[in-house]
């Protein structure tokens, strides 16, 4: 597994998205995709899962601390205070003694961010974390939260896939040394990949039009990407994508699919998006 460096974190490239999944179905493919290679897994107190993502990570027998486990505050619960216990909720719930990376999920416009950011690095100071970062934070924000700051944030986790122009954030990242880590990396699958210049390079490279969006994401310098899949004959596909290597051409080619700027994680609390 090739890993990202990030202000101090070394980050598995690829990792396992669980939004949406649930119950056993969870304990299982989160049990299946550790015994297979994975060893970054992500998390959310808003997803409901934790409890089933510990779980599995306990019956799969690989040893704790070979996984980054990630979870996030949902914007609700980051004012200082709110913060902190839901925080330790997760920690409980993921029963674990620390976790790898905690995020701030989305800011949250009634909540000053300095008091946030404040908490955020508290949980770092205190063990709960190792790594802290933010989640779904345009450029102006993301300024904001690394200046608010003591302590390097490690990862910035936005939306990212060909249909959508993120060169900004990419670019901001870049320069702080912080991880972009993609969710939604393959949009949502069906049209794009049917696109003409991806399905080109699975052909030339033998490999399926999901692992060259997945490679496209990795191949970038600082790029994380975190595919969800409630399927296990599909985890050992996410994650087989470091025997081959994209041309600069193809990178191009799929790059230029950006500007169709389609995203799909945009709701009534986002925050103001960089424009393209």
């Amino acid at each position: 597994m090739h890993d990202v460096k990030a202000n101090g974190a070394s980050i598995p490239a690829i990792g396992l998205g669980t939004w949406t999944l649930k119950g056993d179905e969870c304990v299982d493919l989160v049990e299946h995709a550790l015994k297979n290679g994975y060893r970054h897994l992500d998390t959310a107190a808003s997803y409901g899962n934790e409890v089933e993502v510990g779980e599995g990570l306990r019956g799969s027998g690989v040893d704790r601390d070979q996984v980054f486990v990630t979870t996030k505050v949902w914007w609700t619960d980051i004012a200082p205070g709110d913060f902190e216990r839901s925080a330790e909720a997760s920690l409980t719930r993921l029963g674990l003694d620390r976790l790898d990376l905690l995020l701030v999920h989305w800011p949250n416009p009634k909540v000053p961010l300095e008091g946030t950011i404040r908490s955020l690095n508290a949980m770092r100071e205190q063990g709960i974390t190792r790594h802290i970062g933010v989640s779904n934070f345009p450029t102006k924000l993301l300024a904001e939260a690394i200046r608010l700051s003591d302590a390097p944030l490690v990862a910035n986790q936005v939306e990212n896939h060909p249909y959508l122009d993120q060169s900004k954030v990419y670019e901001a990242c870049r320069k702080a040394d912080i991880a972009m880590v993609a969710y939604s990396p393959l949009y949502r699958g069906g049209e794009l990949l049917e696109e003409q210049a991806i399905r080109t390079a699975a052909e030339q490279h033998g490999k399926t039009p999901g692992q060259i969006v997945l490679r496209w994401q990795v191949q970038q310098d600082g790029v994380v990407a975190i595919p969800r899949t409630s399927r296990k004959e599909r985890l050992a596909e996410n994650i087989g994508i470091f025997d081959f290597t994209l041309s600069e051409e193809e990178m191009s080619d799929i790059s230029a699919l950006r500007n169709a700027n389609r995203r799909i994680a945009n709701y009534d609390f986002s925050p103001e998006w960089d424009s393209a």
